[in-house]
């Protein structure tokens, strides 16, 4: 036994619908292993709870996995609106949170965050960062003053497979933008923040 299936032996079940998924991301879709899968989905959803956020952000969908963990831990009227911006992924999408349980909860937007979340109004508890590693920085610059004070923003990725630690290539894009992200935020005296080494790194950040 490795200490990753230890860990996965000793923590809440990952459901035979989110399992469902899992398989479903592998077999049709590319990149299957972008999915959170069972462990950080279980860590989504229990800061969820923690935190009980009305209203949630998510940006970059994929398959969904990550969306129906945290619709797990929303409490009743609470809303998750989560944007993907591959249109070939809705009816994909759509056909898993349409089963879900929590479904009404949900509210699928296709196309470019970064375009269309500062028309939508009012403010965010809870936002997750989960998309063009290359748009970190701007996805944080427009996020900050849409949170409530004391809102939380979780970005993953941000190890990077170990690549944060090396000194990028030019055209290293995706590095390059997780590394600015990284240093960014380090620096924001408007946050309070802690990188978790959790799979491929997740940061999670309290707005003051």
């Amino acid at each position: 036994m490795t200490l990753d299936e230890y860990i996965l032996g000793h923590i809440d079940a990952e459901g035979d619908y989110l399992h469902a998924l899992w398989r479903d991301t592998q077999l049709r879709l590319s990149y299957g292993q972008m999915a959170s899968g069972h462990l950080q989905g279980r860590v989504l959803k229990m800061l969820i709870r923690m935190t009980k956020p009305l209203k949630v952000l998510e940006l970059g969908t994929f398959s969904g996995y990550a969306t129906l963990c945290m619709a797990e831990g929303l409490e009743e009227g609470a809303e998750l609106h989560t944007f993907e911006v591959f249109d070939e992924n809705e009816d994909f999408l759509r056909k898993w949170f349409d089963g879900s349980p929590n479904k009404e909860k949900i509210h699928l937007h296709i196309g470019d965050a970064l375009q269309l979340v500062p028309q939508m109004e009012g403010q965010w508890d809870f936002a997750f960062i989960d998309a063009d590693k290359r748009e970190y920085v701007a996805y944080y610059e427009m996020l900050l003053p849409l949170m409530r004070s004391g809102g939380y923003i979780v970005a993953d990725n941000t190890l990077w497979y170990g690549h944060v630690l090396e000194e990028a290539r030019e055209s290293d894009v995706q590095t390059r933008g997780v590394q600015a992200f990284n240093d960014l935020v380090a620096a924001d005296n408007r946050v309070e923040k802690v990188i978790l080494p959790l799979r491929d790194g997740l940061t999670i950040i309290r707005v003051l």
